[in-house]
């Protein structure tokens, strides 16, 4: 990945309707190479797929809770069953590995507070295994990227 492989993905995070006329145009390409460039990202699994932006608001889910999960037990068994329930809940966005304290954090949206409540009370606590949860209520959004920044010179992706 070159320095225009880096500006493509990033013209593409922050539009991903560009046209191929426009995306060339300001990465400076012709459009023929261009689309070579989008089409060889996409195979390679860089760009893995489009999507719209949605205002979570305006789309009724105003409410960011932020948990954290810690396992009774570590077993493959214990994991591979967590993590097989989170996948299937909906509201919750994003799920991930932590080191420290807790063993997963996840990013839950919902319509309001008693919405999840009874997402915790019949769905998370059915879920085997699990020793504590702690939840954050977000109640403002300072920054919310979809742009990755550069990566740093020297790494695995620059190379």
């Amino acid at each position: 990945m070159d320095a225009v492989d880096l500006q493509i993905i990033r013209e593409l995070q922050a539009d991903g309707r560009l046209s191929n006329q426009d995306l060339a145009d300001r990465v400076r390409l012709s459009p023929s190479p261009c689309l070579r460039r989008v089409r060889r990202l996409e195979e390679a699994g860089l760009i893995r797929g489009y999507t719209a932006m949605v205002d979570q608001v305006a789309f009724g889910l105003p409410v960011t809770v932020f948990v954290r999960i810690r396992l009774e037990r570590h077993t493959a068994e214990a994991v591979r069953l967590f993590e097989e329930h989170v996948a299937v809940i909906e509201h919750i966005q994003d799920c991930y590995l932590m080191a420290g304290s807790s063993d997963y954090l996840l990013r839950v949206v919902i319509e309001d507070l008693e919405a999840y409540e009874a997402l915790v009370r019949h769905r998370v606590h059915a879920i085997p295994g699990i020793a504590s949860i702690e939840s954050s209520f977000a109640y403002g959004s300072v920054k919310q990227s979809r742009t990755y920044p550069r990566p740093s010179p020297g790494s695995s992706a620059q190379r």
